[in-house]
């Protein structure tokens, strides 16, 4: 009997969980569409989640651009296949590469913060004054949040792409010796518009889903600062898992047969 009331007990918590998150992601996506609206609040978050993110993310995929062809070169010249760098590199960058790492690493910057900034608000009873002034605290804290990362993401992982495949291309050329021409010529020839649309369309989700976990956590924290440090753990933990499996699902949409 203890067994089943241990089983029973972790299945309760995970439904209340779940209905939790889903009363709190519907209350916040309303709030979106229904005014009144803190353009300055919007036009804050963008600027955090996307200008300020640009650096991390650009390093990012420079580096996994350049890693990315060493890696394709040292395997595909076993086949005497090195004309297919280009493709490789293109293709992985827009499609995987590029909005998972850019959403991981904007997941481990922006949630934690997003987790801290509203948990530590909690606590201190300052999301309590907000309900007190008549300030609705979905519409002033968690709203602009939700669609500033669902915005801004995609804009970083647009640039994310081009730089990638400028680092592999600096590699392919400068270190492996190809022809530029040539490299330049096989990277446009095989990239199509829905490589470039899938990856925006997850950074999109990874985005929305990030602001969504960084709120959640931080706007449920409890127990003072050792509470607003475990929400800030769980945002960050939660973001990369949700988006590793949204990333599969997505996929999955977009390209399977």
């Amino acid at each position: 009997m203890r067994l089943l009331q241990a089983i029973g007990s972790v299945f309760l918590n995970f439904l209340t969980s779940t209905g939790r998150l889903a009363l709190f992601t519907g209350l916040s996506v309303s709030h979106i569409v229904r005014p009144p609206f803190y353009p300055r609040l919007l036009l804050r978050q963008i600027i955090d989640i996307g200008y300020y993110s640009l650096p991390v993310v650009g390093l990012t995929a420079v580096f996994t651009g350049m890693v990315l062809a060493l890696q394709s070169y040292s395997g595909f010249a076993r086949f005497n296949a090195e004309s297919a760098i280009a493709t490789v590199v293109v293709l992985s960058i827009t499609r995987e590469l590029a909005p998972v790492l850019a959403g991981l690493m904007v997941a481990g910057r922006i949630g934690a913060a997003m987790a801290a900034e509203i948990g530590t608000m909690r606590v201190t009873e300052q999301i309590d004054a907000l309900s007190t002034l008549s300030t609705n605290p979905y519409k002033y804290l968690v709203a602009p949040r939700l669609l500033a990362g669902f915005i801004m993401l995609p804009c970083c992982v647009l640039v994310a792409d081009i730089i990638g495949v400028f680092g592999g291309y600096l590699i392919s050329v400068h270190k492996l010796g190809f022809n530029p021409a040539v490299y330049l010529k096989n990277t446009w020839q095989f990239l199509e518009v829905i490589d470039v649309v899938s990856g925006l369309v997850k950074a999109g989700v990874f985005g929305f889903l990030i602001a969504l976990m960084g709120c959640y956590h931080g706007y449920h924290s409890r127990g003072g600062a050792q509470g607003v440090g475990s929400a800030t753990t769980n945002a960050v933990v939660s973001a990369s898992i949700l988006i590793l499996a949204s990333n599969y699902l997505i996929t999955e949409a977009f390209f399977a047969q």
